[in-house]
């Protein structure tokens, strides 16, 4: 018979955590590592998975909880033994006792601390630390690379202790690494793109009275992430810090009063890096948006309704002036209405690669104008020798789009004004010298665009490779940030699944985007009889402001005629 088994939040760094999302419910079956709760801390979000499959026997959080390492989250109905849950549960009873004690065996310490305004008191402790290189390191995130999505400081950047100086994404948190003290970056060790793993030496740090390198390497990485709240003067505006006990044992300075702007330099916004996440992906600079967070921390809504406020009316541009970004449309209100009072309804909550997609494509379509060409081609000799072709190399799967890549670069070479892109201000154009196509990918989550990288330099056979693999990795949620940045232009073929035309969105910061919908056989002219000729539908949407309709039409000819003609390919 199944035993009921608790599941408890593993080791976080010692500091309690707020639950932000639980993605589970009594009575649903999970597996062994489903997700169940999000939690969420200043400088990370982070999923606790099941230790063990079974069934949801009852919930013991719910979101805006805080939870420590330890805290039981769930009973699950386990159906075998799962060993992984019996440490956190034998020693779950040290770990209150230690609770409960630690703040009376150590109050005499709480209050050794001098008041927050003295200004001597508070940067005592920093006399006895020495000046020099640090060694900055990636702190335990897993054992597992991941890769770096973001760099927020470079070589000579002044930065301050607990400042981010980088982001990491994994397939389950984002996560900062903080500068473990206040110094000049002296070196980057690695680059966007770059995977990391625990104790890789990311950058070397100045310190300015700060750690030492070999004492900076001492450290664990709670102790790193650990707020700087005690330098606060006592006049700033206050924020309630909750006063817990950290994993090494000794407690934290009581609740003080603090600044936001003291733990959160100006160049660094308050926001964690999943909400920053959610910014990049929408476009938006956080540096522009008012949290409305407790002491001013910016939260996924702030970001949602600044976007709301840029479509409707325009926002202050850093120069003072107003940018019309989403034209300065004067929007009605989104309809409310209660569709139960017509008939059975069911609420589905649309899922992360949808929501994310919805907000870049409304942004896209209010803030590009768009115009879209049709083209039709004539790949009756192409589909010959592509099936040819793959009957020769049965190994690989040579798929139309293929050949589609390769025309298109040489489309992008004979008009440079589409291999570009404009900038905010839509007043400069960058040129882009190499040829990096995006390919749209239906996955079960949704759709996704990853990049193929140099398609000027690779064959025919070399395509269809990296195709088939970058397509498996999209299907199997492997990809990385890296594999989806960096495109020139985009492909969205629906010929695998019919329409005749369709008008696809442009994927800023890209001009153009090149639609293919399903060959059919139609009946051509020749100059003496109609002749069956298989056509494929091609649908070239580009934004007016860089390209003209003329040089549009020209681009979408030529194109054609690259596919009509497989001997152009070769040119």
């Amino acid at each position: 018979m199944a035993d009921v088994k608790e599941a408890r939040v593993p080791d976080i760094g010692g500091s309690a955590v707020p639950v932000i999302e639980i993605m589970v419910k009594v009575g649903d079956r999970v597996e062994k590592d489903q997700s169940l709760v999000t939690l969420e801390s200043d400088k990370a979000t982070m999923e606790v998975p099941a230790p063990f499959a079974g069934v949801i026997k009852e919930l013991k959080v719910k979101v805006g909880d805080e939870v420590d390492e330890g805290h039981v989250i769930a009973l699950v109905e386990a159906d075998g033994d799962a060993p992984a849950a019996a440490a956190p549960k034998a020693e779950a009873p040290k770990a209150e006792v230690a609770k409960a004690d630690a703040p009376k065996a150590d109050a005499p310490k709480a209050a050794a601390p001098a008041p927050a305004p003295a200004p001597a008191a508070a940067k005592a402790p920093s006399a006895s630390k020495s000046s020099g290189p640090i060694n900055v390191t990636v702190p335990d995130i897993g054992g597992k690379p991941v890769p770096i999505i973001e760099l927020m400081v470079k070589v000579g950047d002044t930065v301050t202790k607990d400042q981010s100086l980088m982001t990491l994404e994994s397939d389950k948190a984002t996560m900062d690494i903080p500068a473990p003290s206040a110094g000049v970056i002296k070196e980057l060790k690695v680059k966007v793109g770059d995977e990391v793993n625990d104790g890789d030496l990311i950058a070397v740090l100045e310190g300015e009275g700060g750690d030492t390198a070999a004492e900076a390497d001492a450290q664990p990485a709670a102790a790193a992430a650990k707020p700087a709240a005690a330098e606060a003067p006592a006049e700033a505006p206050k924020r309630e810090a909750a006063a817990d006990v950290p994993a090494g044992g000794a407690p934290r300075t009581p609740p003080v009063s603090f600044d936001a702007s003291v733990v959160m330099p100006d160049s660094v916004p308050y926001a964690s890096p999943s909400v920053r996440a959610y910014a990049r992906e929408l476009g938006v600079d956080v540096a522009q948006v008012k949290g409305s967070g407790r002491g001013g921390r910016i939260q996924r809504e702030d970001i949602s309704g600044y976007v709301k406020q840029v479509m409707t009316a325009g926002v202050p541009t850093s120069a003072g002036g107003t940018a019309a970004a989403g034209g300065g449309l004067s929007l009605l209100p989104w309809p409310k209405v209660d569709f139960s009072k017509f008939g059975e309804i069911e609420e589905k909550p649309l899922g992360r690669i949808p929501k994310i997609s919805a907000a870049n494509l409304a942004r896209n379509w209010a803030m590009i104008p768009h115009v879209t060409q049709f083209e039709d081609a004539d790949i009756t000799e192409l589909e010959a020798f592509r099936k040819k072709l793959g009957e020769e190399n049965k190994d690989v799967k040579v798929s139309p789009l293929v050949f589609q890549i390769k025309a298109v670069v040489a489309a992008l070479k004979k008009f440079p004004q589409f291999n570009a892109s404009l900038d905010a201000a839509g007043e400069t154009l960058t040129l882009k010298k190499y040829f990096n196509v995006g390919i749209a990918v239906d996955t079960p989550d949704g759709l996704v665009v990853p990049v193929i990288r140099d398609a000027d330099k690779k064959g025919l056979l070399e395509l269809a490779a990296e195709l088939s693999e970058i397509s498996k990795k999209a299907r199997d949620k492997k990809l990385t940030a890296a594999d989806m940045q960096g495109g020139c232009f985009s492909i969205s073929s629906l010929g695998g699944i019919g329409g005749t035309a369709f008008t696809p969105i442009v994927n800023a910061p890209e001009v153009a985007i090149l639609g293919v919908s399903k060959a059919a056989m139609k009946p051509v002219w020749n100059g003496k009889e109609f002749a069956p000729r298989l056509i494929l539908p091609l649908s070239l949407s580009y934004d007016h402001r860089v390209i003209d309709g003329a040089l549009a039409a020209r681009f979408a000819v030529f194109l054609a005629n690259q596919l009509g003609d497989i001997r152009r390919l070769l040119l």
